[in-house]
């Protein structure tokens, strides 16, 4: 039976669509992810890109790009906005947020948030705290995240490579079955892990080459069987590539591991030590980034240190990994 799985984490949300003890949606929401999709807000015009077209407005939770400037909207001049789509990370400056004007009855507020999206799916939802089973574990959440981290997914007769570009996310297949065979079960290894990781915009598939028309359909409706709507896709073409399109409101899975590595890294170590066993005082030991991350983010130690009912005691070890982090008791 699909359910949610749920946790309020220390520095993020976490949820995962389960059917058993498989994930077949995985999602990580920060607290500090900035402007979320569906947002409504005031903001300022403060640049302009391309007179009555392009623009940047800043808003009090950050900037975004928006499209298109209203008219007699001028430089410095306040204006309603809705959030389209939430800032995307990239290596070096990550993508700004991107906004439209608000319709002119719209009243300011905050953007769905995680829980709030899982609760209109109507399907049931599993709140978790430290102290329960850990349902995320027996589901395989840690075996997820690396996935995504790594980009590399093995299905039964291949491998599915994901390749983050800025301009699409790309996913080539590789694998020992006979070409045919390998279309079809890559297809829908491809569908499950695009809905898996929250892999949205662009997405490019490098199938093997079909000289078959009716093996380049049988595999589009392959992908299609598994991927729910809403997307739209083109047709396979001769070289095997096929482009979905799927709607764009926040970052991949993928994109935050990758591109928010330290971050995402601190707070599954704070994961891991709420769940560890240990009362009382505890020594945390991680790479130097991490450590920095905690330092200053100091309302996670303060949370995590209240619920031990101990002191902290931070630790480096530049041999570390960013992910192998660990608590020990004092």
């Amino acid at each position: 039976m699909l359910e949610w799985l749920y946790e309020a984490g220390i520095g993020e949300a976490r949820a995962a669509l389960v059917d058993g003890d498989t994930i077949i949606e995985a999602h990580i929401e920060p607290d500090d992810d900035g402007l979320r999709a569906g947002t409504v807000c005031d903001a300022r015009l403060t640049e302009i890109l391309i007179p009555a077209k392009r623009g940047i407005v800043t808003c009090a939770a950050g900037e975004a790009l928006l499209e298109p400037i209203p008219k007699g909207t001028t430089l410095g001049g306040m204006l309603k906005v809705e959030i389209s789509r939430g800032s995307i990370p990239e290596p070096g400056v990550a993508k700004r947020a991107k906004a439209r004007p608000a319709a002119a009855e719209a009243v300011n507020h905050a953007g769905p948030d995680l829980l709030t999206r899982l609760t209109t799916t109507g399907l049931p939802a599993r709140h978790l705290s430290p102290h329960d089973p850990d349902a995320f574990e027996s589901a395989g959440w840690s075996e997820c995240l690396e996935d995504a981290r790594a980009g590399r997914v093995v299905f039964a007769g291949g491998t599915l490579r994901i390749s983050l570009t800025p301009a699409m996310t790309l996913i080539d297949v590789d694998g020992h079955l006979p070409p045919s065979p390998l279309a079809l079960a890559s297809a829908r290894a491809a569908a499950a892990t695009v809905r898996r990781f929250g892999i949205s915009g662009s997405i490019g598939i490098d199938f093997p080459t079909l000289a078959n028309k009716s093996e380049r359909l049988a595999t589009a409706d392959a992908f299609d069987d598994v991927l729910p709507l809403p997307f739209e896709r083109t047709a396979i073409n001769g070289f095997g590539f096929l482009q979905i399109i799927r709607p764009r409101a926040r970052a991949s899975l993928c994109e935050q591991l990758n591109y928010e590595r330290v971050p995402s890294a601190t707070r599954a170590l704070l994961r891991r030590v709420q769940r560890a066993g240990i009362i009382g005082a505890a020594t945390i030991v991680a790479h130097p980034l991490v450590l920095d991350q905690l330092v200053a983010r100091r309302d996670w130690l303060d949370t995590l240190s209240g619920q031990l009912g101990g002191a902290l005691d931070l630790r480096a070890d530049a041999s570390l990994a960013i992910g192998s982090g660990y608590v020990s008791k004092v």
